[in-house]
């Protein structure tokens, strides 16, 4: 074992089953390294690694809430939807718990224009003068669209400028909000199984992704350490 590796993570991990990857016929080759043998069907991870890149992902995490940066948690699994959106609410951060919509960080200006949309039609019902400025059907196509913006830009409403990081569950099922934080040399810390392309992160987690107690150990980890970056 890796000298100095923490033994309690190292069996956190381990309870949650982070340590089961995908069938080997899944298997992206760079994750080769990460590998340490089968159990069944399914592949082995070797968590004194994922320990190691959990610690890093958790320094720069930090670093982050120090400097006031933010962190675009995104995650639309049906199983880990709401363990990204929970985390997100946690530290006030900006969440896509859904599909992503195309566009967030490569046509961020057009996304803004939406956003700036939204807080303006919800404005609209707050001050409660629409009525006498519109007519019914107007009043209808209103709702109408504001509802749809809001079922679009739920999560990311308090974006004023584009994320100064992704944190991603599974890379490879996120794999447009992956190319669109890449193109814009925007760091991603991805949460990510044997099926994903190791290339895909800058801070790769590698552990079961599949499983809702993997996942929601890890982004606890994360999202204390953000917390602990905001007090320093």
């Amino acid at each position: 074992m890796t000298a100095g590796i923490d033994t309690a993570e190292l069996k956190r991990l381990f309870d949650t089953g982070a340590h089961f990857a995908q069938v080997k016929s899944r298997r992206h080759p760079t994750m080769q390294p990460y590998l340490v043998g089968t159990k069944g069907r399914q592949e082995i991870i070797d968590l004194v690694k994922t320990v190691e890149q959990l610690e890093a992902a958790k320094a720069l995490v930090s670093t982050l809430a120090k400097e006031g940066k933010t962190i675009l948690l995104v995650g639309g699994k049906v199983e880990v939807a709401a363990l990204v959106k929970k985390a997100a609410q946690e530290i006030h951060a900006p969440y896509v718990a859904t599909r992503w919509l195309g566009g967030t960080i490569s046509n961020w200006t057009e996304i803004k224009k939406r956003i700036n949309r939204l807080v303006e039609l919800t404005d609209m019902t707050t001050v409660g003068t629409r009525a006498s400025q519109h007519t019914k059907l107007e009043l209808v196509r209103l709702d109408r669209e504001k509802k749809r913006l809001e079922e679009r830009l739920d999560g990311i409403t308090t974006l004023e400028k584009r994320p100064d990081a992704l944190l991603v569950v599974d890379t490879k099922h996120e794999k447009h909000a992956v190319k669109e934080a890449n193109d814009a040399d925007i760091p991603v810390i991805g949460i990510m199984s044997s099926d994903c392309a190791l290339t895909d992160a800058a801070y790769p987690i590698v552990a079961n992704d599949a499983s809702r107690e993997t996942v929601k150990l890890i982004l606890s980890e994360l999202i204390e350490a953000f917390k602990k970056g905001q007090v320093s």
